[in-house]
């Protein structure tokens, strides 16, 4: 955010150049450091160097070489005795210079082309001679001289300045003048302001030469800084040479004494001026005549004055009484701006100033003023105000807002009220004028309850510090006309997801104990043009994250400096542009684009090896598996018996069904063994899992006619896997092969892995072409089919079936 730097009271004026523009990265602070020399380590970026409160007491060339961007430099309160002449060869930016409250003796000769603003009051030399130097300050408009050994102005001493631009002068430095030669400021004909801080107390003659100079130089304001000490005993009138003056508007009073004498004659004097503007600042009053100051107008002189503004700020009474005014208020009829700030008052000269039939501003703020000593008893209120539209009764005593509001209607004109700073409560419903559109109560004791006795006119509303602790759409509806809103100071928690407030242009909720600032929130401020949030616990999370990415940042006051993290504890103090969430981690609708596509890719890539092997056949496996493991829990007791009602269940593929009838049937059966065949052993009605558990559990061995029909079978897959079942189960060799046809094992599909590995460990047999070969081919199938000892049956079937491995497993 940038700083645009004036020099010490240089006025900003709207049609004024703006000076340096400094960012805080190349602004760099020194002060109070106790440095005796500049170091040299400075950043070459350096625009702003501040080294006021230290003890450098040389500036020598070669010092700030380095900093050749350097556009302001602060040196003040230092020990400074001199300054090289070739110190600043390098820094011709240089527009502002304060060297004030140092120790030179001499004015310096500066070498700054561009310099616009400097002040070197304060010190130790004893003349207000310009040296030639200043002939070459084309852009100067501020210069601040002051010295205690300086006494005097003479013609020559601002001779280089003769046809320079120079447009403000502040000149002394407390004390007053020996002497002043007559046209000494004539030679500044640019001249616009002058402020001189010197007393004039028996020194009225000079004062006059001085104003006579200064009307010649068309000065238009005069600003008189200890013009009288205290108890100055003035005889004779110093204020007579304002009379006739064409050019001067405004002229101010600071750090003065004024008797009630004194203060007549000004006004005396004032009323044949040009003059628009009466300032006093921190001035002390005395009340040495009995009617105090009077003002009765100027006989024979009918017109009204030209003064618009008096201001009183800061006013030490020497005496504990009311002072005296008796004044003519039809003779100041044009006075639009009064401010009697500071004054001790605590009863209002209301039949004074509510009778100024122009007065638009009022302003009687940091006084003593009660509800009753504003509107008192003394009061006729037959003209109550008759323009005022301004008024500020800011850090008084007010208490009660609804007699506040009844007693504002009857100013008819009245727009902006400031009753900050008092101790008003809410003691009864109020009434607003309709008028009334700007209303300031900060820091008085409110609460939520405050909303509801508001005016649906306002449009400005100041409740910073008042004890709000929620805001709501309820209490926002109450005032559609809103555009400023400020709630800083206060223990607002949340802002609510529906505030809807259009017209709504600055929000101010600083200094509460938001902990987010959502999209749903702000959302419905659809004209804010101004946000300051700053100082609140912010949290840093995802519930963050639309307020630090995507919300408008040139809408902030004070970012991102004073937006800070408060919680998570890993980012506590870190400011929550150093919280950078990535989108994905906390925007719902990335994560759901994100996610669906991965979770249809996923299962696409499940699904696709799933089918490549074959896992829907794992599947039946395991479903069987887990029947199988169920029947066999509960067929324990009927295994222990060993009874067995086939010798072998044979297991073929329907293709292969020629060779069963015609060869192996007829050649077991007749030799008295009991087969288990399918289609004629089979239970019907069962579900034929069932049957070909039932006939595996019953048969002593499970006989397989292996061929590549078989491995084409599904059902001759489920006979083979529980079959293998068993057979780990209980700890027997039950399974025989048959091969019809050579069967390469590593030609098998991969959920025939299992048979793979049984066809390389265990013995089978191969049915041979040659006849000769079936003799024994049928020799040893049928003595691999005799049932063993009952004993060794019965031994090997009571091993636990919890024994046996898993399928998947098994089969991997």
């Amino acid at each position: 955010m940038p700083l645009i730097v004036w020099g010490r009271d240089a006025e900003k004026k709207e049609n004024n150049a703006l000076l340096c523009r400094i960012t805080r990265d190349t602004k760099k602070d020194l002060s109070g450091l106790n440095l005796t020399v500049i170091p040299h380590n400075l950043p070459l970026n350096t625009e702003y160097l501040d080294l006021s409160h230290n003890n450098i007491s040389r500036l020598n060339s070669g010092d700030l070489a380095a900093l050749s961007n350097l556009c302001i430099l602060k040196f003040t309160h230092n020990r400074l005795e001199y300054i090289s002449p070739t110190v600043f060869p390098d820094n011709s930016k240089i527009q502002v210079l304060n060297i004030s409250y140092n120790s030179l003796k001499n004015i310096p000769d500066l070498a700054l082309p561009q310099l616009m603003i400097l002040d070197i009051s304060s010190n130790l030399y004893g003349s207000y001679a310009l040296g030639n130097s200043f002939k070459n300050f084309l852009f100067l408009r501020y210069l601040a001289l002051g010295s205690p050994n300086a006494r005097s102005i003479n013609a020559t001493d601002f001779g280089p300045l003769q046809d320079k631009p120079l447009k403000e002068l502040s000149l002394g430095d407390g004390l007053g003048l020996d002497s002043y030669e007559s046209g000494s400021f004539t030679r500044l004909q640019f001249l616009e302001k002058l402020t001189l801080r010197m007393t004039f107390c028996e020194r009225s003659q000079m004062f006059h030469i001085i104003l006579k100079d200064l009307d010649e130089t068309q000065v238009q304001s005069l600003n008189l800084i200890q013009f009288l000490p205290n108890f100055c005993n003035v005889s004779i009138d110093p204020f007579v040479g304002l009379k006739g003056m064409r050019s001067l508007t405004k002229i101010s009073f600071v750090d003065t004494w004024f008797n009630s004498s004194v203060m007549t004659k000004l006004l005396l004097n004032i009323f044949e001026t040009k003059l628009e503007v009466l300032g006093f600042f921190n001035i002390t009053y005395n009340e040495d005549t009995p009617e105090g100051i009077v003002f009765p107008g100027i006989p024979g002189y009918n017109q009204s004055h030209n003064v618009k503004a008096v201001i009183f700020d800061n006013v030490h009474h020497y005496q504990y009484t009311y002072p005296k005014i008796n004044i003519n208020v039809t003779f100041f009829s044009q006075i639009t701006y009064v401010k009697f700030s500071g004054t001790g008052m605590n009863i209002s000269p209301c039949n004074l100033i509510s009778s100024l039939p122009s007065l638009e501003v009022l302003d009687l703020s940091n006084n003593l003023l009660t509800d009753h000593g504003f509107w008192w008893f003394g009061c006729s209120y037959t003209n109550v105000f008759p323009a005022l539209r301004r008024l500020s009764l800011r850090n008084n005593k007010f208490q009660d807002l609804d007699f506040i509001s009844e007693r504002t209607q009857q100013m008819k004109t009245l727009d902006t009220l400031d009753l900050s700073f008092n101790s008003i409560k809410l003691n009864g419903p109020c009434t607003w004028s309709p008028q009334l559109t700007s209303l300031s109560l900060s820091n008085n004791d409110l609460g939520n309850s405050i909303f509801s006795n508001l005016s649906p006119y306002i449009r400005s509303l100041n409740l910073s510090k008042t004890g709000i602790t929620e805001l709501n759409q309820e209490a926002l509806s109450l005032l559609p006309n809103l555009t400023h809103l400020f709630l800083s100071s206060n223990t607002i928690r949340t802002l609510p997801t529906n505030l809807w407030a259009p017209r709504l242009e600055v929000l101010h909720v600083d200094q509460n104990n938001i902990l987010t600032m959502s999209k749903q929130s702000l959302g419905g401020l659809r004209g804010l043009k101004q946000l300051k949030a700053s100082n609140n616990p912010f949290s840093c999370t995802c519930d963050s994250y639309w307020f630090v990415t995507a919300f408008n940042k040139s809408l902030l006051l004070d970012w991102p400096s004073q937006y800070t993290c408060n919680a998570p504890s890993e980012l506590a103090g870190k400011t929550l542009n150093e919280y950078q969430p990535s989108r994905a981690s906390c925007d719902p609708g990335l994560r759901a684009a994100i996610a669906v596509p991965l979770i249809v890719v996923s299962f696409a890539v499940l699904g696709l090896v799933f089918h490549m092997f074959d896992g829907a056949w794992y599947l039946r496996m395991l479903w069987v598996w887990m029947r199988v493991k169920q029947r066999g829990y509960q067929g324990a007791k009927r295994l222990s018996k060993g009874a067995f009602h086939y010798h072998a269940f044979i297991s073929y593929s329907q293709i292969d069904s020629s060779w069963v009838d015609s060869q192996l049937v007829p050649n077991l059966e007749c030799t008295n063994f009991s087969l288990c065949i399918h289609e004629r052993d089979f239970m019907p009605g069962d579900w034929i899992i069932d049957n070909i558990i039932n006939c595996v559990e019953s048969s002593y061995k499970t006989l397989f006619v292996l061929s590549r029909n078989f491995v084409q079978s599904e059902w001759c897959n489920y006979e083979l896997f529980f079959a293998h079942h068993r057979a780990l189960s209980i700890k027997e060799d039950s399974l025989v092969f048959i091969l019809l046809e050579p069967i390469p094992a590593d030609s098998l599909p991969r959920k025939f892995l299992r048979l793979r590995t049984l066809l390389q460990q265990r013995t089978y047999l191969e049915w041979p072409e040659e006849e000769g070969k079936r003799r024994i081919f049928w020799a040893s199938l049928k003595a691999m089919l005799q049932v063993a000892d009952d004993r060794i049956v019965m031994k090997q079937v009571a091993r636990e079936i919890a024994e046996s491995c898993p399928l998947l497993s098994d089969t991997d």
